[in-house]
């Protein structure tokens, strides 16, 4: 199946533009609070259109965030991967539930990754952080809804 270019472009730039969100840097105390864009994104495009943004595009995703953190090589695309492989198995059952069931399902795929990224930093002596390196997975839950209607909105614009 051959995709449409503007869908794989226009998926690339919202991408993009989320990684930038992700690095831009902030004060300590607002960083612990920052939602994982990229892996919102992820999710959006994995639930919405998985053809444009499955599981590729997680594992591209995450391999530009191990880059960026330092982390080793394929622990973020791992994560990423993983979660966006569960947004294109069940994308048919999610993206027409209520927004609080797909909150729901947020949570749970946030905190998934997360989970994933903290065994590896275990599992290789990395430091694990305390009980803010869950912070995250709580704002992305609560801004999900806002990431998904500018995202839909954007999508409509598009396709005019």
């Amino acid at each position: 199946m051959k995709l449409p270019r503007q869908s794989l472009f226009r998926a690339a730039v919202v991408l993009l533009l989320a990684f930038i969100a992700q690095i831009i840097p902030l004060p300590a105390a607002v960083d612990v609070l920052r939602p994982p864009f990229v892996v919102l994104v992820v999710i959006f495009w994995s639930l919405r259109a998985p053809g444009v943004g499955g599981i590729g595009m997680g594992f591209l995703a995450g391999l530009a965030l191990d880059i960026y953190r330092g982390a080793l090589f394929g622990q973020y695309a791992l994560a990423t991967a993983v979660v966006a492989y569960l947004g294109v198995r069940q994308h048919l059952l999610i993206r027409n539930q209520t927004q609080f069931q797909q909150g729901l399902y947020v949570f749970a795929n946030l905190l998934l990754w997360e989970f994933v990224v903290w065994v590896i930093d275990g599992w290789t002596g990395q430091p694990t952080g305390n009980w803010s390196r869950w912070l995250p997975v709580l704002s992305g839950t609560i801004v999900w809804p806002l990431v998904a209607w500018l995202l839909d909105r954007a999508n409509a614009v598009a396709h005019r």
